[in-house]
C-alpha cells in the first residue's frame, strides 16, 4: 500500500513546496521595496502603514482567505481570470497572508541597521542605487529570515488554501488539505505520512533558521 501512496505522496510534497515557495517569493518581491521606502521615511504615513501591517499579523488566516475568494470568484474583480481552484490561486492568497508577516519582521529587523549603515554609505558619495544595494546587502540575514518565517506559516495553512483551491486531486491538493481530508475519510496510513513529512519540513526551517540567524548573531527574531 504504502509503495502505491508514494507517486501521490510526491507530487503532494512537491506541490506543497511550490506554491507556498512561490507564494514566499511573491511576498517578499513586494515587501522588500516597501520596507526600505518606510524606513527611509518619517512621516507619519510610514509610521501608519507600518501599525497596520502589524495589526494585519492578527487578522485569521480564513478571513484572507474569504477576501482572496470573493476577488477570485465569477463575479469578483479577478473572475474572469478564472484563478479559482488552481494552485495560482492558492500561490496568491498564501502571498496575501504571508506579505505582512514579511514586511513586519524586515521592518523591526532593519530599523538598526538603516540609520547607522545608511549615513556611512552616504557620507562616501553612494549613489541611490549603490545605496539600495548596500542596504540590501547588510540586511540579507533579517530578509532570509523573515523569508523563512513566511515560508513557515503559510506552508501549514489549511483553511485558506481549502477555500481557494478545493483540494483537486491531482491539481490544487497539497499536505495540509490532504491531511485533513485523509483524517475524515479514515485514510490515517496517507495522512500519517504526509504529517510527517510536513513536521520534518517545519522542523529543518526551524533548525535552518536558527542555526543561520544564530551564526550571525541576529537575535531579534
Amino acid at each position: 500500500m504504502t509503495s502505491v501512496l508514494a507517486p501521490e505522496v510526491v507530487e503532494i510534497v512537491a506541490r506543497s513546496l511550490a506554491v507556498s515557495g512561490c507564494a514566499t517569493a511573491a511576498a517578499m518581491a513586494f515587501a522588500l521595496p516597501v520596507s526600505l521606502a518606510l524606513l527611509r521615511s518619517e512621516s507619519r504615513l510610514a509610521r501608519a502603514v507600518i501599525v497596520v501591517s502589524n495589526s494585519f499579523l492578527s487578522v485569521p488566516a480564513v478571513v484572507i482567505g474569504l477576501g482572496c475568494y470573493l476577488l477570485m470568484s465569477r463575479n469578483g474583480p479577478l473572475g474572469l481570470l478564472r484563478l479559482l481552484y488552481t494552485p495560482w490561486a492558492m500561490v496568491l492568497a498564501q502571498a496575501v497572508l504571508a506579505f505582512p508577516i514579511i514586511l513586519s519582521l524586515t521592518v523591526s529587523g532593519m530599523k538598526l541597521i538603516v540609520k547607522p549603515v545608511g549615513d556611512t554609505i552616504l557620507t562616501m558619495g553612494a549613489n541611490s542605487f549603490q545605496f539600495l544595494l548596500s542596504l540590501l546587502f547588510e540586511g540579507r540575514r533579517q530578509f532570509f529570515a523573515a523569508a523563512i518565517m513566511g515560508f513557515s506559516r503559510v506552508i501549514g495553512e489549511t483553511g485558506m488554501t481549502l477555500m481557494v483551491g478545493g483540494n483537486i486531486k491531482g491539481e490544487t491538493r497539497v499536505m495540509t488539505t490532504t491531511i485533513a481530508l485523509e483524517t475524515m475519510k479514515g485514510n490515517f496510513e496517507l495522512a500519517v505520512i504526509l504529517g510527517v513529512i510536513l513536521l520534518g519540513v517545519a522542523v529543518v526551517i526551524n533548525i535552518i533558521l536558527n542555526l543561520y540567524v544564530g551564526r550571525n548573531n541576529a537575535s531579534w527574531v
